[in-house]
């Protein structure tokens, strides 16, 4: 399976550069809001034809949720950075009446997409709220995980840990979740077993961190320039 990933966009069109004919799937990592140059119509255009785009290819398409996304869909919770009071109606909107397009993670065999990572750390401290026991999860057997925290993003009372915020990125959480973890943590703790594919941190280049039997691959390189990651799964 060949796949292509488009970290975040945070309002630009470069996504249209994708030829999806080329590709099994298109996997969008998230973060398609909160520009610090585009206007709010630019912004919400390009939603909107992002969201078509994953109507008319259900089956091919991806949409990852991330945490700029995240403070629209479950305001007003989960705030970050820029975000915007002018356009929280119509997005908060727009998000909820399409919720079931997008998702926290996506999972083909042991390689994991999610828009910022998953580490050990924020894996071992799910048991704070007991969710290991009610998610019924195995460590061991992590080929479900995409399923379990899609799972999770369903269920209110749950989803909260979906969102934990460490010290790194300014929060009090023992570690990041998927879509808030910083590089600085699942760099040095992303987890055996699986080659993660995330958005989030602005990197200069593609970086892989790890080896055959875990890894880790930084995507978002946008700020600097257009290309975006592919690679081939089983």
């Amino acid at each position: 399976m060949k796949i292509v990933t488009i970290p975040d966009l945070h309002g630009r069109d470069s996504w249209l550069q994708v030829n999806i004919d080329r590709f099994d799937k298109v996997i969008f990592l998230g973060d398609y809001t909160d520009s610090y140059d585009l206007s709010d119509e630019v912004i919400l255009e390009n939603l909107q034809q992002i969201i078509r785009f994953k109507q008319q290819y259900l089956d091919k398409v991806v949409l990852l949720i991330g945490n700029h996304d995240a403070q629209y869909l479950h305001f007003p919770h989960h705030r970050c950075s820029g975000f915007r009071p002018s356009m929280q109606p119509v997005l908060t909107e727009l998000f909820t009446q399409n919720q079931s397009l997008f998702q926290i993670a996506h999972q083909e065999n042991s390689h994991l997409f999610t828009h910022a990572g998953v580490s050990n750390r924020w894996l071992a401290h799910l048991p704070k709220a007991d969710l290991r026991s009610k998610l019924e999860l195995n460590l061991q057997e992590l080929d479900q995980l995409a399923a379990l925290m899609n799972r999770m993003h369903e269920d209110r009372k749950m989803r909260t840990t979906l969102f934990d915020v460490s010290y790194l990125r300014g929060g009090f959480d023992e570690a990041g979740g998927p879509v808030w973890a910083d590089k600085r943590e699942t760099s040095t703790d992303y987890v055996p077993g699986l080659h993660q594919v995330v958005g989030h941190t602005p990197v200069p280049d593609f970086q892989t961190i790890g080896n055959e039997t875990g890894s880790i691959t930084y995507t978002d390189v946008l700020q600097t320039r257009e290309a975006f990651f592919t690679l081939f799964t089983n």
